[in-house]
């Protein structure tokens, strides 16, 4: 495994704070699916789709991630630190910010 997987797999962890189960949980929920981009047809939104992606990495042994997974790793990454740095004021419990970060497998109010 290369220094860039590792780091990958660190980073990952640290800003994907739901378990495999708890994300499986939340996307079944309608909450989950009102919120993100959607494509212009309609259909499931990118941060939907990610959250089942996320669910898969979470559920697999490492030696089994493949290139893809480590990709959408990063992208998960990228996503949960830009979003989190968007935190809107007062009380985000029912806001479509938290809603959509947990969707891609971070739940703000979990510390």
């Amino acid at each position: 495994m290369s220094d860039d997987e590792q780091q990958i797999r660190k980073d990952f962890h640290d800003a994907v704070n739901m378990t495999a189960s708890e994300l499986r949980g939340w996307l079944d929920t309608d909450e989950s699916k009102q919120v993100g981009q959607k494509p212009s047809g309609g259909g499931e939104s990118t941060g939907h789709a990610s959250g089942r992606h996320i669910v898969r990495i979470l559920e697999k042994k490492q030696g089994d991630l493949t290139d893809a997974d480590h990709e959408h790793m990063r992208k998960v990454v990228g996503y949960v630190a830009r979003h989190a740095k968007q935190r809107p004021s007062g009380d985000v419990h029912d806001a479509a910010w938290r809603y959509s970060l947990m969707n891609w497998g971070n739940d703000p109010e979990k510390g």
